[in-house]
């Protein structure tokens, strides 16, 4: 009977193993991954989770009984050091090989760690996994004031959280202005002045030089000469592919694991899903590797109907989304490279609008705040490759049925 291997038990591997079985595969399926816990979700690690609203069991993708009712064999605090392509079997850190027909790479990503002294101290964490959070929130409940060095989307998110649960918040953003590499100054601006709303205080173009011990807790250093005290300190500086075991084994890698159309690795026996590959996106005729629940979802379903003989090509759009204090950040599409942004609503007074965003005329993304329908719109439009007239954006009226601005 022929079998199918799955390393790392994510987003990814969650759907592939279940789309195997829901597209007819009678072989086995194994499912390898480094953590101890079934697979979960993982945007809520820095939201629901971290502030005690939901426990391991409520971020489950799927109950255990799934699996075993789908006969899923789960090998779970298992990390497989190597692959041999030419035997077909991969070998775990304990010494069990496992033999494969087809192979799934869904091994996600990593955090990046901040190069500084004191980055490893006690009481400095990352956040990535259900034992960071764990570890986090156990601090959180005896801390009063918390330094994040970083102001991204997981920066921002944890630092509501906190804020939430009565800590004092201080964010360290090393460029000109949060969210900078994701979106437009007035985006960043809104969640600016949100944060500060909501007692967070924000420091921009400040870097975080040195981590110290202190008889008080922790001390911060920073390239503006300016220390922060903190209780705990939580570095969010973004993730790196774990593409290690792929780049050892031989396969094409660039931003991440290289992929075609259906997922597969330049071993054709081979597949890569979720945060770790790098695609193809005929939208943005450009190569991608996207951190997104919704692409590694979809990516997941390419690669179980590819294995199943029934292929169809991934071509979905990118889209994710983000929650802070009461503001849902939905986004369709991707901002990179645009050069004219549209104000749909009041960004500077309100806690809800949309921002539109062009390069060269064409419609190419949408950041949808608490405005569930300009998200949709947005997402359609973009589906359908229907570009919209800029001169009426500001003040249109949205019509979702026939994706038209009126």
């Amino acid at each position: 009977m022929k079998s199918v291997v799955i390393i790392g038990a994510s987003h990814a591997a969650a759907q592939t193993c279940v789309s195997l079985r829901q597209g007819g595969w009678e072989g086995d399926i194994t499912v390898i991954g480094d953590e101890a816990v079934l697979p979960y979700h993982r945007p809520p690690l820095s939201k629901d989770f971290l502030s005690g609203q939901k426990s391991i069991d409520d971020i489950l993708i799927r109950p255990a009984e799934v699996y075993e009712k789908a006969k899923i064999d789960l090998k779970l605090g298992h990390r497989v050091g190597s692959i041999n392509r030419h035997e077909k079997s991969v070998l775990t850190d304990d010494g069990q090989v496992f033999s494969y027909d087809k192979l799934v790479l869904t091994t996600g990503a990593r955090i990046r760690r901040l190069p500084i002294a004191g980055e490893d101290l006690e009481g400095v964490f990352y956040l990535r996994d259900t034992k960071d959070v764990l570890a986090i929130k156990a601090k959180a409940e005896t801390a009063t004031k918390a330094v994040i060095i970083g102001g991204g989307y997981i920066g921002l998110e944890t630092a509501a959280s906190l804020r939430k649960q009565g800590l004092e918040v201080v964010v360290l953003e090393a460029m000109p202005r949060i969210l900078q590499r994701v979106t437009a100054p007035e985006m960043s601006q809104f969640y600016k002045r949100i944060h500060k709303e909501e007692g967070v205080e924000i420091f921009e173009t400040v870097i975080a030089s040195e981590i110290q011990k202190t008889d008080k807790g922790l001390s911060v250093s920073t390239s503006c000469e300016k220390t922060f005290q903190a209780d705990m300190v939580i570095i969010g500086i973004g993730v790196i592919p774990n593409i290690d075991l792929a780049e050892t084994a031989g396969l094409n890698i660039g931003n991440g694991i290289e992929v075609n159309a259906f997922c597969q690795t330049s071993d054709p026996d081979i597949y890569a899903a979720g945060d770790v590959s790098w695609h193809y996106n005929a939208i943005y005729d450009t190569h991608l590797r996207l951190e997104s629940v919704p692409n590694a979802t979809e990516q997941a379903k390419v690669v179980a109907q590819h294995i199943n003989g029934t292929p169809k090509p991934y071509n979905s759009l990118p889209w994710f989304w983000s929650d802070q204090f009461d503001l849902k950040l939905q986004i369709a599409g991707l901002s990179t490279g645009y050069d004219e942004v549209i104000i749909r609503g009041d960004a500077e007074t309100s806690r809800n609008f949309a921002a539109y965003y062009f390069k060269k005329g064409r419609f190419i993304a949408v950041d949808a705040v608490n405005a569930p329908r300009d998200f949709m719109f947005g997402k359609m439009s973009l589906t359908k490759g229907v570009n919209l007239d800029r001169s009426k954006l500001a003040n249109l009226s949205i019509d979702l049925k026939n994706c038209v601005a009126l």
